[in-house]
């Protein structure tokens, strides 16, 4: 992939992972457009990177897929690149209550929305000639912690996903790239154990080997779980289970 002239949308790019990689694209010259559900945070994010493009929208709400794809169609027609960042995490033990809710909502911004609306611009990626599907999956997919069922089973299926759909995409300009993150310095994370990495450094990393078109990228901790999955599946859940 080329590092500038790209016209990118980020979803969730209004804070953490979303706005680190809004950092990068912007820095190299590409015209970056994020979304996210916090006007203030969308606000902030535009002073501190000018002439970012921003776009109020909750993906909890598969209807506001509709105005972000005629918001895209209308002022972004060549957008080439589509990162699917927008993500939650509840912990919670199904047991002990009904969690409807947050099932509901995880799973829509989790996994519904990137899926609906990588569906949905597909036939605009594939009319450029080079384009890009980024989603930012996890390291839980092998394997999961017992506090996060719902989170681990919708990052799972995006990781699955965006490898099948990189087979069905083979022969097109389209890449598929699958960022998989080790534990990292968000809000998300926020309490929780030491050693996470700056959101800064994930964003850095990942566009280094997108450059050099590298589509299944394990970054930091996650590439050492990969491996210790493959020498001892066991050892590597004991390790997960309780995060």
């Amino acid at each position: 992939m080329q590092s500038s002239d790209n016209t990118v949308l980020i979803t969730g790019g209004s804070s953490g992972i979303g706005l680190s990689l809004a950092k990068q694209f912007h820095g190299h010259n590409n015209r970056v457009i994020i979304t996210g559900r916090d006007a203030g945070r969308l606000a902030s994010a535009a002073h501190q990177l000018p002439g970012i493009h921003t776009f109020r929208s909750d993906l909890s709400n598969p209807a506001n897929l509709d105005e972000l794809y005629h918001y895209l169609q209308d002022t972004h027609p060549g957008l080439n690149i589509l990162i699917n960042n927008a993500g939650v995490q509840y912990n919670y033990d199904l047991a002990t209550a009904d969690h409807s809710g947050e099932i509901v909502a995880e799973t829509n911004i989790n996994l519904l929305s990137p899926l609906l609306l990588t569906s949905r611009l597909l036939p605009q990626l594939i009319a450029c000639p080079a384009a890009a599907v980024v989603f930012v999956s996890s390291a839980l997919y092998i394997a999961p912690k017992r506090s996060a069922p719902v989170y681990c089973a919708t990052k799972s299926a995006v990781h699955t996903f965006a490898k099948a759909l990189r087979y069905q995409l083979e022969g097109t300009p389209v890449k598929v790239f699958d960022i998989i993150p080790p534990l990292v310095d968000t809000a998300m994370t926020a309490g929780r154990s030491s050693g996470k990495m700056h959101p800064d450094l994930l964003a850095t990393t990942f566009f280094r080997r997108f450059l050099r078109d590298e589509e299944e990228q394990h970054i930091g901790k996650s590439n050492h779980l990969k491996w210790l999955s493959r020498l001892s599946p066991a050892l590597a859940e004991r390790i997960m289970k309780n995060g």
